[in-house]
C-alpha cells in the first residue's frame, strides 16, 4: 500500500494516532520536510519538491508488495505533486490510502472568519524589478464582489538557483526566502496605486481590514487583525506567514476580529465607501 500522510501545521506530535500507526508499520518513509525520526521511531527518507517530481517512480518502488508512507506538513493534498503521485499509484496498479490532517485552508478559522465565507483562495507571489504580477488582485476583487473573504497564501523560495548558476548548470541554491504579511501587504498597496492613477474602480483600499497569521498550529502561533495600511508595520514574527483580505463581514466575526485588533478603533467604524459588503 502507498499512504500519503498528513502531518497537520504544528509539529511533529500532530500527527494523527492513525497516521503514526502506520508510520511505524512501512519499510519506507518519505517526508517533504525536516522533522523527529525519534518521535515517529522509524528511518526518514527527506524528499523536497523536486525530488517528488523527478523521482516519483523511485518513491513508488515495490510499494504493491510492502508499505510505503510519503509524509506531508499540512494535509496531503494541499500541493498538486501528491495528485500525481496518487495518479503514478493508480496507473501502476498500487494502492493507495490518504490520511487526513489539519492544513492552512481550514486552520484559518482559528481568527473567527467563518469557513464558509471563504472565496477563492489566491497565491501571492515575490515581485521582482522586472516582474510583478497583479493577477491575483483580481481574483481578490470577484471575491470582494460576492461578499467572500480571501486567503492569500504567501511566496515560499526553497531550493531556488540564481539565474547564473542555473546556466552554469551549478547545483548552488540561493538561501530560503518567505513573504512576511508586510511584504504582502506593501504589494497590494502598490496595486492600489497603480489602479488608482488609472482612475479604475477599486476592489480594496488602504483601509480594507485584512488577517495577519504566522505559524498557525504552532503553539507561538500570532493573529493580528487591522487594515491593510497597518498590515505593512505589524510584527508577526518568523515564518510561514499568510494574510486575509476579508469580505462582508457577520457582526460575530468582527467581534472575533477585535480580539486580536493592532487598534480596535479600526473596528469601530467599519466605513462603508471601503466596501458596499460590509456589514456595521
Amino acid at each position: 500500500m502507498f499512504y500519503l500522510i498528513g502531518l497537520g501545521l504544528g509539529d511533529a506530535k500532530d500527527i494523527t494516532v492513525k497516521g503514526l500507526e502506520i508510520v511505524r508499520q512501512c519499510s519506507r518513509v518519505y517526508l517533504e520536510a525536516y522533522t523527529s525520526e525519534e518521535f515517529y521511531g522509524t528511518k526518514l527518507t527527506l524528499a523536497d519538491r523536486e525530488t517528488v517530481e523527478q523521482e516519483a517512480d523511485e518513491i513508488l518502488k515495490d510499494a504493491d508488495i510492502t508499505d510505503v508512507a510519503f509524509l506531508v506538513v499540512g494535509d496531503p493534498f494541499g500541493a498538486t505533486t501528491h495528485s500525481d503521485l496518487v495518479l503514478r499509484a493508480v496507473k501502476a496498479g498500487i494502492p493507495y490510502r490518504v490520511i487526513h490532517n489539519a492544513s492552512i485552508m481550514n486552520a484559518v478559522g482559528c481568527c473567527g472568519l467563518q469557513l464558509y465565507n471563504f472565496g477563492e483562495t489566491v497565491s501571492i507571489v515575490f515581485w521582482t524589478d522586472s516582474w510583478k504580477p497583479e493577477s491575483f488582485y483580481d481574483k481578490i476583487k470577484r471575491n470582494r464582489q460576492n461578499g467572500m473573504h480571501t486567503l492569500c497564501l504567501l511566496d515560499i523560495k526553497i531550493k531556488e538557483q540564481s539565474l547564473e548558476n542555473l546556466m552554469k548548470g551549478k547545483k548552488i541554491y540561493d538561501p530560503p526566502r518567505y513573504m512576511s504579511v508586510n511584504q504582502a501587504a506593501e504589494q497590494l498597496l502598490e496595486i492600489i496605486q497603480n489602479r488608482r492613477n488609472q482612475d479604475k474602480e477599486l476592489a480594496i483600499t488602504e483601509n480594507t481590514i485584512c488577517v495577519g497569521l504566522a505559524r498557525v498550529g504552532a503553539i507561538n502561533q500570532k493573529i493580528a487583525a487591522g487594515t491593510l495600511q497597518q498590515m505593512v508595520n505589524v510584527e508577526m514574527g518568523g515564518p510561514l506567514h499568510s494574510m486575509i483580505i476579508t469580505g462582508s463581514l457577520h457582526p460575530l466575526e468582527i467581534d472575533m476580529l477585535k480580539l486580536f485588533a493592532v487598534d480596535k478603533s479600526s473596528f469601530e467604524n467599519i466605513r462603508m465607501e471601503d466596501s458596499s459588503t460590509y456589514v456595521s
